[in-house]
């Protein structure tokens, strides 16, 4: 098996070259590793996008999630569909008629340079974490299935993954990502699809009656109405919202795709369909996530435990896809090493992107030289290799701490370092006030450790448990903390 699962591995690699040789060929410039040379057709973005937004943590977390959490994932779900209209609405046209690049310049302008490089920061922290994981959860499992059989260190398969991601991106950046997220976008669905039917064809059922067992069993219950519950449904719906707004829309590397089309309406027909297909694609998975518990307790498969005896939910999906047949391992192994690709790629474009406009002030000078122009590619370079360098570094610094299921890190990490970006973008669009700039880092920086005492504490207290919505009351605190160091002048 091992041999077929490398053999697959390199020819899929070899496919992504392929399309970076096809989409960087004519041009190298930074105007198409950073814009795409504002070329990019809508549906191709849309598809794309369904791939870079489910990465690693959804194929596995939320098929494995289903075990402890039923399909109380999708009212989450529903609220990332009223987050993408609030994105086609307000944000998208704002950052068109700016003609942005980088979305935090728009706080330059907005407030000063404090707050844009205080906004960049926040994303370049969250996006190294967030992705990082993602990536990491990727290596973990091919880790454990294929490469800890080999004797070789969890290590290898980390720096092999970032330099293919390095060697593809540093050409033709966001142009080329956009081309290769409707590869893996492709690989992810199919992944799910096809263990969906090996389990049904193993189990001689349909999915009507396998969804029935499930319904029975009480896996598919989708509305936590308990309102203490951290998934009570209306503060999944809220927050599924306000985490689209703020990790879609206030996010670099999302938001540069959608700024690669041609023109406004395009770039909102985009996001609209992606919402669209998101719901249909999530289905897909909680499916998977039912079909492979049902698969478990039909044939006697043991579910993944750990050492304490609980079940594992980020090692169910690959646990049953190596014991169900080769085919349905090197499908999932394709599965996720597009989520590996698709989580890291257009991350690192953007890390380099938010650095090179927010902290080096690339594109200041509309009509720059031909040396400066040069110099700007070389350091683009630098800076791209420096934060793939950086980018490994946090994947194997996590591995001791993986000790429950991603998605939920995943969220926790978000609520801390994009509820400042909440904050600051909803001030500067739905007030006039000017602020103290110089204060809006220590804003920022004090609001997620307010909300992180107040996680810990106010469970004991009341015994209300945070979910997501952490997210709301850490923008909320950066609200109030801004309209405090407020200036009498507007804007």
């Amino acid at each position: 098996m091992e041999t077929i699962i490398l053999t697959c591995f390199l020819a899929y690699t070899a496919l992504l070259f392929l399309i970076m040789w096809l989409s960087s060929r004519k041009s190298s410039d930074n105007d198409t590793f950073f814009r795409g040379q504002r070329k990019s057709p809508w549906f191709v973005v849309a598809y794309g996008m369904i791939g870079a937004s489910l990465s690693g943590v959804t194929f596995m977390s939320v098929p494995g999630g289903v075990y402890y959490g039923q399909f109380t994932y999708m009212p989450l779900v529903f609220g990332y569909v009223l987050g993408y209209v609030v994105i086609a609405l307000v944000l998208l046209p704002l950052y068109y008629r700016l003609n942005l690049t980088s979305i935090y310049t728009y706080l330059n302008q907005r407030f000063g340079k404090a707050s844009e490089k205080t906004g960049a920061a926040f994303f370049i922290i969250s996006r190294l974490m967030g992705s990082a994981l993602r990536m990491y959860l990727v290596v973990f499992v091919l880790y454990e299935f294929v490469f800890r059989s080999w004797g070789i260190p969890f290590w290898v398969p980390a720096v092999i993954f970032i330099a293919i991601i390095l060697l593809y991106t540093f050409r033709g950046g966001v142009k080329t990502v956009v081309w290769t997220d409707t590869l893996q976008t492709t690989f992810l669905i199919l992944a799910a699809v096809v263990t969906v039917v090996a389990i049904l064809n193993q189990l001689d059922i349909t999915l009507p009656q396998l969804l029935r067992r499930s319904s029975e069993a009480g896996y598919t219950r989708v509305f936590e109405t308990d309102p203490t519950a951290s998934k009570y449904y209306w503060k999944q719906i809220v927050s599924g919202m306000f985490i689209t707004i703020t990790m879609t829309g206030l996010d670099q590397d999302m938001m540069q795709k959608n700024l690669t089309c041609k023109s406004l309406r395009s770039a909102q027909k985009n996001v609209l369909t992606s919402s669209l297909l998101f719901i249909i694609v999530n289905i897909i998975f909680l499916s998977l996530g039912a079909a492979l518990i049902a698969y478990c307790q039909t044939s006697g498969f043991p579910l993944p435990t750990n050492e304490a005896g609980m079940v594992v939910g980020d090692k169910i999906f690959p646990s049953v896809a190596f014991h169900i047949s080769t085919f349905t391992a090197v499908v999932f192994l394709l599965g996720m090493v597009a989520a590996g690709y698709s989580s890291a790629d257009g991350t690192l474009t953007a890390l380099t992107t938010t650095f090179c406009y927010n902290f080096l002030h690339f594109g200041k000078d509309e009509q720059e030289s031909s040396d400066n122009q040069q110099q700007q590619l070389r350091t683009r370079r630098i800076v791209h290799v420096g934060f793939a360098l950086v980018y490994l570094l946090v994947i194997i610094a996590f591995r001791p701490f993986h000790n429950q299921s991603l998605i939920d890190t995943l969220f926790d990490i978000a609520g801390f370092t994009y509820g400042p970006l909440l904050g600051l973008y909803t001030f500067g669009l739905f007030t006039h006030r000017k602020v103290r700039d110089r204060w809006v880092p220590v804003i920022a920086i004090l609001s997620p450790i307010i909300c992180y005492i107040l996680k810990i504490y106010i469970p004991q207290w009341t015994g209300y448990h945070f979910g997501f919505e952490i997210l709301l009351l850490n923008g909320l605190i950066t609200f109030i903390g801004l309209l405090l160091i407020r200036q009498k002048s507007t804007t």
